[in-house]
C-alpha cells in the first residue's frame, strides 16, 4: 500500500465505497476528528495502570470501527459498524470505575497528572467528534449508534481521567465562580 497517491491533491478524497468527496465535507470532518481523538488516546498510553491501558487500547480499536462507520455512506452486511455492544462495554467500565471513585459533587477542572489531564483533553476532543457526527447526521444518513458511542465514550474518558488522577494522588479542583 503506497503512502502517497496524489489522489487528494485536488482537495477531494475517497470514501470507503470509493466515491469522491471534498476534504471539507461533514463526513470527512466527522471521521477526521475521530482520527484525531484516536491519535490523542494513543499518546496517553501507557498510563502506568494495566487495566486503564487495556481499556484505552480497546477504545482505540472501537474508534477504528467508528472511523470505518463514518467513512462508509452505504455499509454492507460485512462492513464494520458500531454496535450496542460497544456502548455497553464502555458503560461497564464506567460503572466499575465509579465504585472506585468518590461521588462527584460539583464540576471539576480538567487538570491533574499528565495522564489524567490528557484524558480530560481526550474527553473534550471526543465531544467535538460527537458534535461532528451529529452535524453529519443532519445532512446524511449514518449509523446513529456511532454518535451514541461517542457520547458514552466522552463520559468514559471523563471517568478514566478521574480514576487516573485519584490513583496518582491528585486532588480534584472545583472551579470558583
Amino acid at each position: 500500500m503506497p503512502i502517497y497517491t496524489g489522489r487528494g491533491d485536488d482537495g477531494e478524497t475517497d470514501l470507503r465505497d470509493m466515491s469522491r468527496v471534498s476534504k471539507t465535507s461533514p463526513r470527512i470532518e466527522a471521521y477526521g476528528t475521530v482520527d484525531e481523538l484516536n491519535a490523542l488516546i494513543g499518546s496517553i498510553r501507557p498510563t502506568g495502570y494495566e487495566d486503564i491501558d487495556d481499556q484505552l487500547q480497546a477504545i482505540q480499536n472501537h474508534l477504528h470501527i467508528v472511523l470505518a462507520d463514518f467513512a462508509n455512506p452505504d455499509p454492507s452486511e460485512d462492513d464494520p459498524i458500531v454496535r450496542e455492544g460497544h456502548i455497553e462495554t464502555v458503560e461497564s467500565w464506567i460503572d466499575a470505575h465509579d465504585e472506585e471513585l468518590e461521588p462527584l459533587r460539583s464540576f471539576i477542572l480538567p487538570t491533574g497528572s499528565d495522564s489524567g489531564s490528557r484524558l480530560h483533553h481526550a474527553r473534550a476532543v471526543c465531544r467535538r467528534a460527537e458534535r461532528r457526527g451529529v452535524a453529519l447526521a443532519e445532512t446524511e444518513p449514518i449509523n446513529e449508534t456511532a454518535v451514541q458511542y461517542l457520547n458514552r465514550l466522552s463520559d468514559g474518558l471523563f471517568t478514566l481521567a478521574r480514576v487516573v488522577n485519584m490513583r496518582d494522588g491528585e486532588i480534584e479542583e472545583s472551579p470558583s465562580y
